[in-house]
């Protein structure tokens, strides 16, 4: 039998320090005389009474080792739990959302995804705003610390390429994780910070300047405003958060380096490079395409196609204009944009650029044996051969994400939607990016719309993205249950 102690426990402090989270847009909202802080105040009670029930009754196995098994029901647990007690401002606010719309909007925030059912943001209370974007703060870091600390020990999708000596066995992973959300953390903060003041600078407002400062480091993407990002409409502000989307898409364990000395520790990570370099391409096509074929100047076709090529690949899920107005090659671009993703231990979801470096050095190893059939290629990563284990596990990484897909657009598709619809939505919630595409769920639009069905499918899609498929779907197989 697993042991549920242990797990029970965990989850109670994260809920515990959820209720404590709550108190600041309850906080807002009671210093703009806005009636919403009582709903906060007892959301938050409720999350406490029910964090603290859950560590008390299992107060005797704190800091018993975590098994494997163990380890993989935590991740889901964690997130689940945190999706549906953060759902409850949701559900009980003025905005008075169904069931499926608060848990739906809740799930978008922790997953970082940014796909909202709230119609008219400019004029929902201040709490609720500052509730989604800190929901996607402590989601972004929430997956650099289990990215770091636990995946690499469950083996999830190749990220065993990114194990190190403290995270080798599962009783090692909570202390670690601590020790590592601590530096992680003050980084974090240091760093949305630092794009807040800017931010405030180029003409935000304080309050809009931080919700966007906490949803551009998480690569989150909700906004304040109905309109996105497009709202401000201000040159200095498109590029300070595109500055911090590219940030946010890069190895935080990198930053902690360079705090410490190591300044060209960044530059030496080749998915970094392959990740910089696909950002330059992309973002130079589009400018190209709608200096000609839109008629933009040429600072603003730099501008639109720097923003939205970056929202879309790191998978923030901002918007300044509606893309899919720009053509059929810059909607088909920003398609496969979605499935792509920043680089491991990132705020960022995706397939990840790691695993598209594993999948091209084992094709060339593949070709260079079928011209010497003889000879004795070895693929490489980081100056560093790519262990059989992981090239495997990259491969079914690589298989189950689009199975899931297609699995999902297929389900959309038999509940009535398009196919663009379809299609973009399914990609758009696995790959954890926020709009997808056409009039109903683009830019210019959101997922209110969809069926209730939907969006609870759509829910299992994000959670499935961000926590790499096979921690979820593990759990749904018999063997996993089985003494």
């Amino acid at each position: 039998m697993i042991d549920f102690g242990p797990v029970f426990f965990i989850v109670g402090m994260l809920l515990t320090f959820l209720s404590v989270a709550m108190c600041v847009p309850a906080a807002v909202d009671l210093a703009t005389g806005h009636p919403d802080w009582q709903v906060f105040l007892g959301a938050g009670g409720i999350t406490l009474f029910i964090g603290v029930s859950m560590m008390l009754a299992t107060r005797t196995v704190r800091g018993a080792k975590l098994g494997l098994r163990q380890a993989f029901i935590l991740t889901t647990m964690s997130w689940v739990s945190i999706a549906a007690f953060g759902s409850l401002p949701f559900a009980f606010s003025e905005l008075d959302m169904s069931a499926a719309d608060a848990f739906f909007e809740s799930m978008s925030g922790v997953t970082t995804t940014g796909a909202t059912v709230i119609s008219n943001l400019d004029g929902a209370p201040p709490g609720i705003l500052l509730w989604r974007a800190l929901l996607q703060w402590l989601g972004g870091i929430g997956i650099i610390v289990m990215a770091l600390a636990v995946l690499p020990m469950l083996s999830v999708g190749g990220m065993q390429l990114f194990v190190t000596e403290a995270f080798d066995t599962p009783d090692k992973v909570l202390p670690r994780a601590a020790q590592l959300a601590g530096g992680i953390g003050s980084l974090y903060l240091g760093l949305t910070f630092v794009c807040a003041v800017a931010l405030w600078l180029a003409g935000m407002e304080g309050f809009d300047a931080v919700a966007h400062a906490m949803t551009t480091i998480a690569t989150g993407g909700y906004s304040t405003k109905d309109a996105s990002v497009g709202y401000f409409n201000t040159p200095a502000i498109d590029w300070i958060i595109t500055v911090g989307m590219i940030v946010g898409s890069l190895p935080f364990v990198h930053y902690l380096r360079i705090a410490r000395g190591d300044s060209r520790s960044i530059l030496r990570d080749s998915q970094v490079r392959w990740f910089l370099s696909i950002v330059v391409i992309c973002v130079s096509l589009v400018a190209v395409w709608i200096l000609f074929q839109i008629g933009l100047g040429t600072h603003d076709a730099l501008r639109y196609a720097a923003f939205n090529v970056v929202s879309v690949i790191t998978g923030t899920g901002y918007a300044t204009t509606d893309f899919g107005a720009w053509g059929g090659f810059v909607a088909t671009m920003m398609l496969i944009l979605m499935f792509v993703g920043g680089c491991a231990g990132s705020t960022t979801c995706g397939i990840k650029i790691f695993r598209f470096q594993v999948l091209y050095a084992t094709a060339r190893v593949q070709l260079a044996r079928l011209l010497r059939p003889h000879g004795v290629f070895i693929p490489y990563y980081n100056r560093k051969p790519i262990p059989e284990a992981v090239s495997e596990a990259v491969m079914g990484f690589f298989f189950l994400y689009i199975l899931c897909f297609g699995l999902v657009a297929m389900a959309l598709a038999a509940m009535g939607l398009d196919i663009v619809t379809a299609l973009s939505g399914s990609a758009t919630a696995i790959s954890n990016v926020g709009p997808g595409l056409g009039p109903i769920i683009g830019p210019a639009g959101n997922f209110d719309p969809l069926p209730d069905g939907a969006k609870w499918l759509l829910c299992f899609a994000m959670l499935l993205g961000r926590l790499e498929l096979f921690t979820v779907l593990v759990l749904i197989t018999p063997t996993f249950w089985r003494k």
